[in-house]
């Protein structure tokens, strides 16, 4: 069995709306399940919790199974990002090109949200709000951290993953699977081993994606498909039947262990068997219209949901609203109203901040930013997010994490666009002395997280 290479890499400039549903169709769910989680509780000495409901009730162990498209998220990011780097490497791009774009992408938004909760909390401390309260408001943007710092750190691994996988894509898989293994075999005696396996996780997950894009599991049988989805479902059956993983996924979630990679794989076989019946819906014109809209603003949605929840959630306790018991009926028919009611809050947001998710240009003749700028950058945004996943986000980090983003976005300055000389822009071949820039504007996939 072959991944198909020549094949994938002929249809890799090409935009699929397949991946493009399903992936918005995830985010919708985040957004779902969230709007489930989240249940504060104001006390009479005017502190506050909050409960995660979903994560109380018995019957969500074996539906969060079925529903942690977490996985798939970083499959579909493997597909799109394969597929960004080569058309960005036809052009003449470089890694470091590659990891600015990508950077740029997902770090504008991100410290927009990190700003602006930074400067609204700290006024809500000076006006006499309870520092518990604060405390709960900064938790709600630690969640969309961790995202970030695992896909981000996923994402700039592209153009050396893709290499690897090019050279041997079989072998590249197997020593992530093996890495994956020995570090889940020593997180028992040595815990913070365990957080190595954002990496590795899910890299391999994203590694799913590569061969998804290259055609590898298009070419398997529908048998062969679902062979693997029983399969995977029944290792990861045994694993945690046995007690050697938790049951619960959402707990394998962060750090992510060799449960995550079983459901990656369930869930790439799903989606390749349905395929086929996806597209009939997702080629509808409407749809795909709709679709080009939101995508563009997905993580602008992405990260600012559940502040926004946690924000309204809060500011509910203060009113005289009858607050319905966590759990009760009346609290699972609220959810509805709960929800429509933070896609309305994410309108005006979406309206003033998404802008800063498009590809930033400039004028013909500037340049980039140099390899140290690049990577200074990477290590200024990781070390703040790094540090929210796994100690949990303070004010004080909330704001350092903000003036990290800018000086990143600083450093990284504006992506150039192509600088072509006469000769090119009327369709001979650039000169050997000219130097490779970043695509045409019109390449739109090479931002498509």
């Amino acid at each position: 069995m072959d991944a198909h290479p020549p094949a994938g890499q002929a249809r890799a400039v090409q935009r699929d709306p397949v991946i493009d549903l399903v992936r918005f169709t995830c985010l919708f769910l985040v957004v779902v399940a969230h709007c489930m989680m989240v249940s504060p509780v104001l006390h009479k000495d005017g502190t506050v919790t909050t409960l995660n409901v979903l994560m109380e009730q018995g019957w969500f162990t074996p539906v969060a199974w079925g529903l942690m498209i977490v996985p798939l998220f970083f499959v579909l990011g493997g597909v799109t990002g394969l597929q960004s780097w080569r058309r960005l490497k036809a052009q003449g791009g470089t890694g470091f090109d590659f990891a600015q774009v990508r950077l740029l992408r997902l770090v504008r938004p991100a410290m927009a949200l990190l700003g602006i909760m930074w400067g609204g909390l700290w006024v809500a401390l000076l006006l006499g709000v309870h520092p518990q309260v604060i405390q709960l408001m900064t938790a709600g943007a630690a969640m969309p951290l961790w995202f970030l710092a695992a896909y981000l750190t996923a994402q700039l691994s592209i153009p050396l993953m893709a290499r690897l996988y090019e050279r041997a894509p079989f072998l590249t898989f197997a020593s992530l699977v093996a890495l994956i293994i020995a570090v889940d075999s020593l997180r028992g005696s040595i815990p913070v081993v365990a957080f190595a396996n954002m990496i590795f996780v899910w890299c391999a997950v994203q590694q799913l994606g590569f061969f998804m894009a290259d055609g590898f599991f298009e070419h398997r049988s529908r048998t062969w498909l679902v062979g693997a989805i029983v399969s995977s479902n029944l290792l990861l059956g045994l694993v945690t039947g046995v007690a050697v993983y938790p049951g619960n996924m959402v707990v394998n979630l962060n750090p992510p262990n060799l449960c995550l990679l079983l459901l990656g794989i369930s869930q790439t076989a799903t989606l390749q068997l349905l395929r086929n019946g996806i597209r009939g819906i997702a080629e509808a014109r409407w749809l795909q219209a709709f679709i080009a809209v939101a995508g563009r603003r997905s993580m602008t949605v992405y990260l600012w949901h559940l502040p926004l929840l946690v924000g309204m959630s809060g500011l509910l306790l203060l009113t005289d609203l009858p607050q319905p018991l966590a759990g009760s009926a009346e609290w699972w028919w609220a959810r509805i109203p709960v929800f429509f009611a933070v896609v309305t809050l994410l309108v005006p947001v979406v309206w003033l901040f998404a802008r800063l998710e498009n590809r930033p240009t400039a004028a013909n003749h500037a340049r980039g930013p140099s390899r140290p700028a690049v990577v200074t950058a990477a290590v200024v945004v990781l070390v703040p997010v790094a540090d929210a996943a796994f100690n949990g986000l303070t004010l004080a980090l909330l704001g350092g994490g903000a003036a990290c983003f800018a000086l990143a976005v600083l450093l990284l300055g504006r992506v150039p666009t192509p600088v072509l000389p006469p000769s090119a822009r009327e369709g001979p071949e650039l000169g050997a002395g000219h130097e490779p820039t970043l695509p045409e504007a019109d390449l739109r996939a090479n931002l498509e997280t």
